[in-house]
């Protein structure tokens, strides 16, 4: 039933991105493409969910765990992680990197590092804008995207799925 489930879903969200492809046939590789459209959905689920957790579920408030505070803003991060990661390395091993030569935990594993040193470019970019240049979390967050984005692009192709001969 399961398999049924991941095959029906991979070949939907394949249809999908594959049917908008041709204008872009000449500009981009369709592994390309489907990378910028699967990590486009990731990122602009994480947009979407960041305001919304942190103004409606957190409503702006610091969160505390036991003896460890989290600042509303940084908490956000982790929440929209928990949520944003299985769904990226989901569509990055079976839309975009279907051909990787590495085993699926040495994906995971080297998917997890590189999403966790963005965590944590994300955490000191969020302590520099809005703790040190005081600026609004909501923009601070959509700074960070931009430059989040292109190391995650870079470290993803050319170190999570590497084995993808595809890829080079």
């Amino acid at each position: 039933m399961m398999y049924k489930i991941h095959t029906l879903l991979k070949q939907s969200i394949l249809s999908t991105i594959d049917f908008f492809y041709p204008p872009f046939r000449r500009f981009l590789p369709l592994q390309t493409f489907r990378y910028a459209a699967c990590g486009g959905f990731n990122l602009g689920l994480s947009i979407v969910l960041y305001p919304l957790i942190y103004n409606f579920i957190l409503e702006q408030s610091i969160v505390y765990l036991g003896p460890i505070v989290i600042s509303a803003n940084i908490a956000t991060l982790f929440i929209a992680f928990l949520i944003t990661f299985p769904i990226g390395f989901y569509l990055s091993m079976f839309v975009v990197f279907q051909g990787s030569e590495l085993s699926k935990k040495i994906q995971l594993f080297r998917y997890f590092v590189v999403v966790i040193i963005c965590l944590i470019l994300n955490y000191a970019l969020m302590k520099l804008f809005v703790g040190v240049f005081h600026w609004w979390p909501t923009p601070s967050y959509y700074v960070n995207v931009v430059l989040v984005t292109a190391f995650s692009y870079f470290s993803q192709r050319y170190f999570s799925f590497k084995g993808n001969q595809a890829n080079h």
